[in-house]
């Protein structure tokens, strides 16, 4: 199949494109957001390629996977047809609802010309979808290269732009485990995290848009993986973290609670209690080795790329067929 899909969420997208198909990803002069083209701190295979607006209008597809709402106006420009009626269209929801929840209506609800594809049961049950055909699929992640030693008793964080995200990522929740042991925080816009939370930069280290592969190299370095989110989708490098047999401390809300049994790490609603099992996790390796393993198991049963890229064959296929 040729499938169009613009690049939206790097990690995502680089499950996505590992499959069997060609991967068709606008780019425009500008590489701006509706024209990235190729990741450049992801490794992707060949058969992703660029392509830009003016060749997409005489360029076979099979298949169109949206991400945001504005790109179905914007696939039916570029390439001249009815997308959903002229070739299959399948929205992909990445995000929890917003505003009123759990009244927040999809703005894909109401259509019969697409399927909602949510990648958690989570968003699929909070969001109002109306007469809109759904679907889950859950993440999939290309395994890590590297595996888990926790010889550093530091704590691991990523989040994007987490200044301006604020109380959703649990960004003010991060000074409470800074005090009992150093935090390192990868991710988009997290340089100068530090002051803003006023801690010295000794306790709270930024490393900023490093790409994924060296990431992962320092991720596996450190005692355990921090997931304090209060309201986000279902956070892919917190897949990768226990893939890698990384130990969990997360919030217990949303998908969380689904994706980390209790033996892989620590849940909670009270951020005491999620202290205490740092605490413990930064002192007892042997502890968070135990727990790491029981992450890694889980999350390559669950999360393994090989059930996502075959559920993802299984719905295309079928939206395809049917459109015929």
């Amino acid at each position: 199949m040729n499938i169009l899909l613009w690049h939206v969420h790097g990690s995502w997208t680089t499950s996505f494109v590992h499959g069997k198909h060609r991967y068709l990803i606008p780019v425009t002069p500008d590489r701006g957001p509706y024209g990235l083209g190729r990741a450049r701190t992801y490794p992707w295979p060949d058969t992703a390629v660029e392509v830009t607006p003016e060749d997409l209008a005489h360029t076979d597809v099979d298949v169109v996977v949206l991400q945001r709402p504005e790109e179905f106006d914007l696939a039916c420009e570029w390439l001249g047809r009815r997308v959903g009626r002229d070739v299959p269209a399948i929205y992909v929801e990445h995000n929890t609802p917003k505003g009123d929840v759990p009244h927040t209506r999809h703005p894909m609800a109401d259509r019969d010309d697409l399927l909602l594809t949510h990648v958690t049961g989570f968003n699929e049950l909070f969001y109002d979808n109306g007469a809109t055909r759904t679907a889950v699929i859950e993440h999939g992640v290309v395994a890590p290269t590297v595996d888990w030693t926790g010889e550093l008793d530091r704590l691991a964080v990523v989040i994007n732009e987490p200044v301006r995200r604020w109380r959703v990522t649990g960004t003010d929740l991060l000074a409470r485990f800074a005090a009992l042991a150093p935090l390192d925080v990868y991710g988009m816009k997290v340089a100068g995290l530090a002051a803003h939370l006023g801690l010295p930069e000794d306790r709270l280290t930024s490393h900023d848009d490093v790409p994924q592969h060296a990431m992962h190299d320092e991720l596996a370095r450190r005692r355990a993986y921090l997931h304090l989110c209060r309201w986000t989708s279902l956070g892919l490098s917190l897949i990768e973290a226990m893939t890698m047999g990384m130990p969990v401390v997360a919030l217990a809300t949303t998908e969380a609670v689904e994706a980390v049994p209790p033996a892989a790490g620590a849940l909670s609603t009270r951020v005491e209690t999620l202290v205490d099992a740092a605490r413990w996790l930064t002192e007892d390796r042997n502890a968070a080795r135990r727990l790491g393993a029981r992450a890694r198991d889980v999350a390559k049963e669950r999360f393994g790329l090989d059930r996502f890229l075959a559920d993802w064959d299984r719905i295309m296929e079928e939206e395809t067929c049917a459109s015929r």
